[in-house]
Formats: C-alpha cells, sequence, structure tokens
C-alpha cells in the first residue's frame, strides 16, 4: 500500500467541479465515507493513509488529488464540493493513497457509484466498497446455494447405460445414490447436495459448447424425458440441478448463424458481421474475426463459435425466453453462465464493457422475476477485482474465484499457507457475504491430483481447505478419487472411474475416450472398501460440511500462526463456533501459536470437540492478548474442532462470569439414567436448552421459554421427544439465549 503520510488529512477542500448553465443555483455536495471496518481489517492506517475521491467532475482523481479528512476522529471521511449543476448525473469512487487499487475498481468499466445532483446541497454516506462490519453478515439473506456441494459432471463421460461407449442419462440416474441417496443418516454416499451439468443441448462436438439447438437434449445422452427422469430422482433426493447455459456464443451450425450467412433480413444481426477484417485480436492473441463468402464474422474462441449479437435485442429477448423454458418448463434450478465476461463487445474493447455489466443485470432482473430462487453461477476467468463486478450490482450470485484455487493449489504445493490465507480473508472482506464459488480445477485445467503429483497427502489437504472456507464449493467429478488428466481438455474430461475392471467400469462397450492409467488403484470401487481412501476423506468433509451451520453459513475469522505452513481460522454461526488448522507440510508442527482471536472467541478456557475424529478432545486457554499456545499438529493433519464448553472469559476476572451466559458441564458425566445441566443467565430472556447427536440431529428440547436472570438447571434421562431411549454415545447440550450460544459434551452409558 502506497504511503503519504504528509498529506494534510484536515483538509477542507472546496472544488469547482461543474459549470452551472443559466441562471440554475450551484449545489454543494458532502462527500462522507466510512472506514471504520477498512481500519479493523487493517486495510487502512489513519497515521500514514489517506482515502482520496475521483470521479467524472475531477477528471478521475488526476493532479491535484481532492484527499477527504477525519477531523473529529470518528473514521469518517469526508470532503465539500461545490458548483454541482442541479440534475446533473455524476459517477465517482473512493481511492486508498490516491491508487486504483482494485477495492473500488476502476472507471469506465462499470460498477462506479452513480448519483443525480439534488436541487439543493446534500451529503452522501457510505461504507468504503460498501462493506459493513462482518461483511455484511446476514445469514436470512443467503440462498439455497450456500448450504450445498455441488458436484460437476461431464455426462459423456459419468457413467453408459446402453454400452454405446458414451455417458448417459439413464446411467447418471442410476449412479444418482453415488452422490447423494437421500437419507441424511446415512453416510456412505458423496453427500453433495448439487449438480452442476456441462452443455446437455445438442451440438457437433463432443464438449457442447457451441450447440445448435439451446431447448434440446443431445440425443448421445438419451431424450428430454430421459433427462427429466433424471431431474425428478435428483430432486427427490433434495438434490439441486443447474445446467451450463453459453450465452455469449453457439455453434455455426444453429440455424440463427446459416440463417445469418445467407443474409436473411431476420437474422443477420443475430451475430456480427464486417466487409473486411478489422484486424484486431482477442484477449490471448487470438483471431477472432473469421472469413466466410458473405463476409467477416466475429467469434471470439473459435471460428466454430461464432459471438451472438446482444446490441440485437431480438437476440437478447430469444435467450431469455430459452432461459424460461429450462427455469419454468422443465424445471432446473439455475444455469452455470460460461465466458459472462465477453457479453458484449465494444469496438475493440471485448471484454468487461459497460454494456455487458448491463446486460447480466437485465438478466438478474428477469431470471428473478421468473423463478426467484434461480441460482447464476458466472464463469469469469479473470482476477478478483474484476469477478468482484460481476457479483454486485443485482447482476450474477455468485462467480468462481479462480485466484483463491490457485493459491489453494500453491500453498499445498509449496507447504506455505500464507498464500491462501491471504487470499482467503481478502476474499471474504470484498464479496457480498459468501457469495462466491470455490474450487479446486474444473474441466478446463489439469486435474488437480495432477498438479499435486499424484499425492494424496496433499490432495487431502487441499480438499481440508476449500471445504472449511467459507464460499460455495464445486468438486469436478472424479477429484475425489484420484484421477488425473493435464494438457488436452480430452485428457481432463475421460471416462469416470468406477471399478478396476474392464474400461473401469465406465461402460461395457467401447469408451468414446480411453480411461485414465490409474483406474486400477483409484476407483469408486476399491476406495469404498478402504476407510483410509480419498473418497473416504471427501464424504467424511461433505458430510460434515453438510451438518455445520457455520462452515456453510457462519463468519470467518482469520487466526496468525507463529508456523508457515499452517493455515488457521475459525467460523462461528448463532449455533456453533468451529476452529479449523490445517498443515500443508510433510513434517508435524509443535508449540504452535494461534493469534487474531478477537472477533471470535474471548479470553478463556475453552474444549473443542474433533469433529473429524469422534472422541478426540482440545483443551485451549485463550490469553488477554488473545493468543493460544502450545498447539501441535501432525504431517498433512486437517483438524476441525467444535467449541463444546468454555468460561469464555479471562480465568482471573471473576466479576465479569456474572454477567455473561454460562453453561456447567453436566453431572453426572459420563451419566445413566439421568444427568444434570446447570446454567446462569446475565438478564431475563428467551432461552433454548437442546441436545443433539453427533451428526447435528436435534433428538431432546429441554427448555424453550423465557426465563428469568440468574441460576438455573434441566435433567436429561437420555431419551427424545418420543420419551424413547436414545443409544448411548456423545451428545451435545446447546443453550441458546439472548442471542448467545454455549455449548458442552456429554456421554450417556446403558
Amino acid at each position: 500500500m502506497n504511503r503519504n503520510a504528509a498529506l494534510p488529512l484536515a483538509l477542507t477542500v472546496i472544488f469547482c467541479a461543474l459549470a452551472v448553465a443559466g441562471d440554475g443555483q450551484a449545489v454543494e455536495l458532502t462527500f462522507q465515507v466510512r472506514m471504520s471496518y477498512q481500519i479493523e481489517l487493517g486495510n487502512f492506517d489513519p497515521a500514514e493513509d489517506f482515502v482520496d475521491l475521483a470521479g467524472t467532475f475531477n477528471d478521475w482523481g488526476t493532479d491535484p488529488l481532492t484527499p477527504l479528512a477525519d477531523a473529529d476522529g470518528d473514521t469518517i471521511y469526508e470532503v465539500t464540493l461545490d458548483g454541482f449543476s442541479p440534475s446533473a448525473e455524476i459517477e465517482y469512487k473512493y481511492r486508498l493513497n490516491g491508487q486504483w487499487d482494485g477495492t473500488e475498481e476502476f472507471p469506465g468499466v462499470g460498477n462506479n457509484r452513480h448519483y443525480t445532483v439534488p436541487a439543493t446541497d446534500d451529503t452522501i454516506l457510505v461504507w468504503y466498497n460498501d462493506l459493513e462490519p462482518g461483511g455484511g453478515y446476514d445469514p436470512s439473506q443467503l440462498g439455497w446455494w450456500n448450504d450445498c456441494v455441488f458436484y460437476e459432471i461431464f455426462v459423456r463421460s459419468f457413467y453408459d447405460s446402453d454400452g454405446d461407449g458414451i455417458g448417459d442419462f439413464p446411467g447418471l440416474t442410476q449412479k444418482l445414490d453415488y452422490l447423494n441417496d437421500g437419507d441424511p443418516g446415512t453416510d456412505d454416499d458423496l453427500g453433495v447436495t448439487g449438480i452442476w451439468l456441462m452443455p446437455i443441448q445438442d451440438s457437433p462436438s463432443y464438449h457442447g459448447y457451441d450447440g445448435v439447438d439451446y431447448r434440446s437434449i443431445n440425443p448421445d445422452y438419451g431424450t428430454m424425458a430421459d433427462f427429466q427422469t433424471f431431474l425428478a430422482a435428483a430432486h427427490d433426493r433434495g438434490i439441486k440441478v443447474i445446467i451450463d447455459y453459453v450465452m455469449n456464443h453457439c455453434s455455426n451450425q444453429h440455424p440463427w448463424f446459416v440463417e445469418s450467412a445467407q443474409g436473411s433480413p431476420g437474422y443477420r444481426d443475430y451475430f456480427r458481421w464486417s466487409e473486411s477484417d478489422p484486424g484486431y485480436t482477442g484477449p490471448w492473441g487470438q483471431n477472432v474475426w473469421h472469413w466466410h463468402p458473405s463476409d467477416w464474422y466475429y467469434g471470439l474462441f473459435t471460428s466454430g463459435m461464432p459471438d451472438l449479437n446482444y446490441e440485437n435485442s431480438a437476440v437478447r429477448d430469444s435467450m431469455f425466453q430459452i432461459a424460461d423454458y429450462w427455469l419454468d418448463t422443465v424445471g432446473v434450478d439455475g444455469f452455470r453462465l460460461d465466458a459472462v465476461l465477453y457479453i458484449h463487445e465494444d469496438g475493440d474493447q471485448l471484454q468487461n464493457t459497460p454494456a455487458t455489466f448491463a446486460f447480466w443485470e437485465d438478466y438478474n432482473a428477469h431470471v428473478k422475476s421468473v423463478k426467484p430462487d434461480a441460482f447464476s453461477v458466472g464463469e469469469a476467468w479473470t482476477g478478483t477485482s474484476t469477478i468482484l463486478q460481476y457479483s454486485t450490482e443485482d447482476r450474477l450470485d455468485t462467480c468462481f474465484e479462480f485466484n483463491l484455487a490457485y493459491a489453494t493449489l500453491g500453498s499445498v504445493n509449496d507447504a506455505n499457507a500464507e498464500w491462501v490465507k491471504s487470499k482467503a480473508n481478502e476474499v471474504y472482506n470484498l464479496y457480498p457475504y459468501l457469495q462466491y464459488a470455490t474450487f479446486l480445477t474444473n474441466h478446463d485445467q489439469d486435474r488437480s491430483f495432477t498438479v499435486f503429483g499424484e499425492d494424496e497427502d496433499k490432495a487431502r489437504v487441499a480438499a481440508g481447505m476449500y471445504l472449511t472456507l467459507p464460499g460455495v464449493p464445486f468438486l469436478y467429478y472424479g477429484e475425489e478419487i484420484g484421477m488425473t488428466g493435464s494438457g488436452d481438455h480430452l485428457n481432463i474430461r475421460t471416462p469416470m472411474q468406477w471399478t478396476d475392471g474392464a474400461h473401469a467400469g465406465f461402460t461395457t462397450g467401447t469408451p468414446w475416450r480411453s480411461v485414465n492409467g490409474n483406474y486400477v488403484d483409484h476407483n469408486v470401487a476399491e476406495e469404498e472398501q478402504d476407510p483410509g481412501s480419498l473418497l473416504e476423506w471427501y464424504k467424511r468433509l461433505i458430510h460434515l460440511r453438510n451438518e455445520s451451520p457455520a462452515l456453510r453459513r457462519g463468519l470467518h475469522h482469520r487466526l496468525e500462526t507463529s508456523e508457515t505452513p499452517v493455515l488457521a481460522f475459525a467460523r462461528s454461526s448463532e449455533q456453533e463456533t468451529v476452529l479449523c488448522m490445517i498443515n500443508a507440510s510433510p513434517d508435524p508442527v509443535s508449540a504452535m501459536t494461534l493469534s487474531g482471536f478477537a472477533g471470535a472467541l474471548e479470553p478463556g478456557d475453552y474444549t473443542f470437540a474433533n469433529m473429524l475424529l469422534p472422541g478426540d478432545t482440545l483443551n485451549v486457554s485463550v490469553t488477554s492478548s488473545y493468543e493460544v499456545n502450545g498447539l501441535d499438529l501432525t504431517s498433512y493433519e486437517v483438524a476441525v474442532y467444535e467449541l463444546i464448553g468454555g468460561t469464555g472469559v479471562d480465568p482471573g476476572d471473576d466479576d465479569s462470569q456474572a454477567t455473561r451466559l454460562q453453561l456447567e458441564q453436566s453431572y453426572p458425566n459420563p451419566f445413566g439414567p439421568s444427568t444434570t445441566i446447570s446454567y446462569a443467565l446475565p438478564q431475563r430472556t428467551h432461552v433454548k436448552l437442546s441436545v443433539y447427536d453427533v451428526v447435528g440431529r436435534e433428538v431432546a428440547v429441554l427448555r424453550d421459554e423465557t426465563q428469568a436472570a440468574g441460576e438455573h438447571e434441566a435433567r436429561w434421562d437420555g431419551t427424545n421427544e418420543n420419551g424413547q431411549d436414545l443409544a448411548a454415545g456423545m451428545y451435545f447440550v446447546r443453550l441458546d439465549a439472548g442471542g448467545d450460544t454455549r455449548t458442552s459434551k456429554v456421554t450417556l452409558v446403558r
């Protein structure tokens, strides 16, 4: 971050911004921006940094700068400018230290702040980057997708039901129990609750990203009836289904393009044509204008994929109607949107144009009007600061966070968690709360197991990272069993490896593409028999996430560590607090110190239960400086602990304990036939005292009423709500009162 301590921050700037036409009265505007949360995050140091204003009225902050001042020390910085014309439309942003740092974005590419000047003087007060404390935490505003782990499937390669060597929908339907059997009481399925299908429409290519009929089903995969049978079976199991929607381009065999190339008046403008080659190239140096006997046409990716021309409203309307068809008539739950950066071109500016951002706002408004809970996740393969523009301003629900994926892979391979720690914290603070998609690799990238040199320990660590960090996780088919692939995309999309038999059990015929050579050791049947396999590890992590409100929807608290290979953080929700520690090194770590607990735990003594290793507990003391000392991790260990009890106060501060919610350890414990649970309330409030089993199911409610301040107790006899005896084992007692939560562990013996 650039520093400029010499700048006079107490300066009040009066600036003639616009000439006032006619006899209109000039309007004075005071711009105010709250910086308190940026200070808390460590992004802004009031002693050294400054915030300035850049907009259409000051040539986007060129010399001289327009700094803001905090004269009264309330962390609200302001500047007053004069000379604005009533009804004028202005755009502006805030910057740190006079630099475009990617936080509030660059001018001219959308996502600017817009303001219409009123008839009288006014004050505009905002949060920097519209980011409020807690990341704008409001779990009631999250979508169903925030509770999902998605599984990306290439239907052609998943399972062949009829022996023609090509995967199909009947085969996919047969394998749904592998993904999720629909019974929350079982844990032998993978546990995914969302499916993303790569293109399923008719196409001349194997991959389908160049469709010829947007309303069709690829005949290689079956019929529309086959698809709807699959969709109904998935929904019966609680699995949401989104499909790839390729809105940027289609096949040059699509009837629209055929008609357009022939000069049909109704279709000529469905695509971009030029009498000569305009001469410019694409973002990665590729030719984007392609010759045809009827003129040159524009296609960003290849000559076989001409781009649709969204300057023609008929194109937009047709594509919106196709979205209606899949959402309303067929019943899918949303779309993965391909190549969202490139929808609208502006001359030789081919990506991130203002018209592209405006298009996605229109798209989102339309889709939500048809199906309010439809989910849209975009492929914006670029840097975080640009991706952010597609996930804000009511455009897309989420986008894939590519830089975080790179950081995860790099940290694991380098045994250095600093990269992923920094990036995870950055994206958490930048995006709307939890609205970004996480992954390791996808169908366009070398498979993660290959990236890790086929090292299963590294694969386990990477899975542990992205399935416990915030975001909406996506898993590429076969990643959970260690499928390999690199280079040519064909090598990355090979058939799923079900058994060690012929063609890996994918087909009884000749597969459309040969299976990977590692299928003998890395296949579903083999790994399901091995409790220590990569597949069983993925099952445990996904089921753990499904059962943990904190991992799905909770706040993220970055923790600093004394050991660079270790990623550590806490996740907290109204129901639970979870501590995660992940060692990316082959070497064990001992006597480690974690710091930065101020946002997660108060000083005091705490007990945690290992959520991945039942029966293991961890006792820690948070010091007055918010540190925990003396922690150990084994080689490549992924440790996920749930808080089950603790004082939550400085052990030496007796007075403070009387003002806090308290839940004592049950007595006796272990118990049989009953135990007494004691707790204390700091004030009169509504109380819910519940018992949960080890998979997070509520089995008994002991109190659900308003109670006075003071000490209370309840007895539990080891039965459920129906008075039936519960099995012996470990249970969790949870006390919810006054917006706070305490948890303790109790063991029932028979």
